[in-house]
């Protein structure tokens, strides 16, 4: 089964529908599908829900999305650095589901797994548990939460062979190999394919299984934040 297309657009076709949810691999600037988020961007698919670590910056990441208002939901651990997002949320534009990273992260894995919903002591007590289920272990209270199933996932990988195994660059990998996983189709963007069987088995980050469609692109690699000092 073919894997390799050659564009972003053609990766994404026919897998884009109004009101569908996408979970994006990446954190801050660092690991995010901008090639395939641009993509999305021109296809103009709207009233989508992502699933992302982050909403990116104004101008890169989810961020262009946020600009056309295709986005109506956004579920995130860490919100900052967007002035739009922060302008359609207070406007009551964008909704949020707002969870903490570890919990977001395994929300995707266990979706990947098959697993419908864990309980956790993150959040217990706070906003975070308000109408969720309660349970007490050992006499501690846990709270429910469920598997994030996504309809399609992006994410940004470092090297690809043609069968999919991919293989992430340090601290790239972040929250990517959960987002593979949880999607019923996963689309992964890499820096370079590989011919198949030149990876090594022991270094692959994520199977093949997981990867539907790659495309391999030109990345722009930008610093999120950078402090300097003066001579």
């Amino acid at each position: 089964m073919k894997k390799v297309y050659d564009s972003a657009a053609e990766a994404l076709d026919g897998l884009l529908f109004d009101g569908m949810f996408i979970a994006a691999g990446g954190f801050g600037l660092c690991g995010i599908p901008e090639l395939l988020l641009a993509a999305i961007r021109d296809a103009g698919t709207k009233d989508l829900t992502f699933a992302s670590n982050n909403a990116g910056v104004d101008d890169f990441g989810i961020g262009i999305l946020l600009q056309t208002r295709q986005v109506k939901k956004m579920i995130s651990s860490y919100v900052g650095e967007n002035a739009e997002f922060m302008s359609q949320y207070l406007s009551g534009e964008l909704e949020l589901e707002f969870n903490p990273q570890g919990t977001l992260a395994e929300r995707m894995r266990s979706a990947g797994c098959g697993i419908p919903g864990f309980y956790t002591k993150t959040g217990v007590g706070t906003i975070i548990a308000e109408g969720k289920e309660h349970k007490d272990f050992n006499g501690e209270t846990y709270i429910l939460e469920t598997g994030l199933f996504a309809d399609v996932s992006i994410v940004k990988a470092w090297k690809a062979d043609e069968t999919g195994n991919l293989v992430f660059r340090k601290t790239a990998r972040n929250f990517n190999p959960p987002a593979a996983m949880c999607g019923k189709v996963c689309v992964a963007e890499v820096e370079e394919i590989v011919p198949t069987g030149s990876l090594d088995p022991d270094l692959i980050h994520l199977p093949g299984v997981y990867v539907n469609r790659i495309v391999q692109g030109e990345h722009e690699k930008r610093i999120e934040q950078r402090t300097v000092r003066t001579a």
